[in-house]
């Protein structure tokens, strides 16, 4: 057992101590705090925690309203204020940038604040059979395990996706149907009306259309069902395929295999923000997903380029910028470092959004070589981010074409570590 005082709060959600000179990391602690700690992975350079008792709390700290917090793996953060939450966040920011990025910014870092619950428009549950004949159990993993945390309710979700959950539960012991079903994952449109239905099993066992009636007497509001039988390698669709989601004006199919943005409450924020008062003749949007900046951007800009590399939110861009009305828009299936790799013309403006893993090398080359006035990149992990930023920006001895004009931490994700930031970049004059 070791007595440990924390120091600061990680990127991870775990809090940072130091005993007998090794890091020390632990979970639901807040800064500043004196708490005790049991080791649960002893290695040369650091040791895991488990929490195991708080001696001197935070001020800050508060009353979890979810009972399965602390072994649900979904939230980090219940245990903290929503202010001291985005705070946190806010200087884990700023650490990253400085210690990955060797980016000292010292301008501000805007936070865009979110309701901090009943924001979620997706979710994804696991199912799993419980011995002895008993019903199936529905809910998240468990922190740092494939264990399941069985839930009858969560407080981040809409009110839709909240009022299935139960719904869904109450199906599984009833409907032998579901049985074979392993995950479910269920997105609601703007409205809270409709629902798009995916379930997932290593093998379905019996006809799949009855599993997707199964789903749809359950899911009274549900508009496309989508079930995959994985050993098989097959999907069937019951349903249109998507639903349609309206947000800063525009309405957007959404497919089941395509991404969009999960917090309810920010998401016409986030295209103002992103698009501001810019206009010009060509913008690039290159990871355009089913074109949620994409369209936005044909208002402001004389033509749009939208590049999507997955097939299935590919079609749906295609579709959305066809039915925007606009004349000036263009989709691409096609990866951004390839589609750069052919473009030669320099745009006005350029939009990422790239997954987790950033961007390739060769897109940061050729967005260096082309130098657009402006850049707005979206990144869901500061640590990429922050290599990015510093391989466009360059240092005091080799300055890149592009410097910071302004960032942004949108809290897509409340009660959890997971930040949104925006970087608006400018080329050097």
């Amino acid at each position: 057992m070791m007595d440990l005082r924390i120091e600061k709060l990680v990127y991870g959600g775990d809090g940072l101590a130091h005993h007998d000179g090794r890091a020390v990391f632990v979970p639901l602690v807040l800064p500043g705090e004196l708490v005790t700690a049991e080791p649960v992975e002893d290695k040369k350079k650091f040791i895991r925690a488990r929490l195991k008792g708080i001696v001197e709390p935070s001020v800050e700290r508060v009353a979890a309203p979810c009972p399965y917090f602390g072994r649900c793996g979904g939230c980090d953060y219940q245990h903290m204020a929503y202010e001291a939450q985005v705070r946190c966040k806010v200087e884990i920011l700023r650490e990253t940038l400085s210690r990955i990025g060797r980016i000292e910014w010292t301008g501000p870092i805007t936070a865009r604040l979110s309701p901090p619950f009943g924001y979620r428009n997706r979710a994804q549950w696991k199912i799993r059979a419980n011995g002895g004949g008993a019903s199936p159990e529905l809910g998240y993993f468990e922190s740092r395990s494939t264990r399941l945390c069985s839930v009858t309710e969560c407080q981040v979700l809409s009110p839709l996706l909240a009022k299935s959950l139960p719904a869904l539960r109450q199906a599984l012991a009833s409907e032998k149907s579901l049985a074979s079903l392993d995950e479910v994952e269920i997105f609601a449109d703007d409205a809270s009306q409709s629902l798009l239905v995916s379930g997932s099993a290593a093998r379905i066992k019996g006809p799949i259309a009855a599993v997707a009636e199964s789903l749809r007497q359950a899911l009274p509001e549900t508009h496309s069902i989508l079930v995959q039988d994985r050993r098989a390698a097959t999907f069937e669709l019951f349903g249109p395929g998507y639903i349609t989601y309206a947000a800063g004006g525009h309405a957007y199919r959404v497919g089941h295999l395509s991404f969009f943005q999960i917090n309810r409450f920010l998401i016409e924020e986030l295209i103002s923000t992103i698009i501001g008062d810019a206009r010009g003749n060509l913008a690039l949007d290159l990871y355009a997903g089913v074109g949620l900046f994409t369209v936005a951007l044909a208002a402001r800009y004389e033509r749009v380029v939208g590049v999507e590399s997955n097939l299935a939110a590919a079609k749906d861009l295609e579709f959305n910028l066809h039915q925007s009305g606009s004349h000036s828009t263009a989709s691409r299936h096609a990866t951004a470092e390839s589609f750069l790799a052919r473009w030669h013309e320099r745009p006005d403006f350029v939009v990422l959004d790239p997954p987790r893993a950033g961007l390739a090398p060769q897109t940061v080359a050729s967005l260096r070589k082309l130098a657009p006035p402006g850049i707005a990149y979206l990144s869901c992990d500061p640590s990429t981010l922050a290599r990015d930023l510093a391989a466009l920006i360059g240092g005091p001895a080799a300055p890149g074409p592009f410097q910071i004009q302004d960032i942004y931490l949108f809290d897509i994700f409340p009660q959890t570590y997971h930040m949104e930031v925006l970087a608006r970049l400018q080329r050097r004059t």
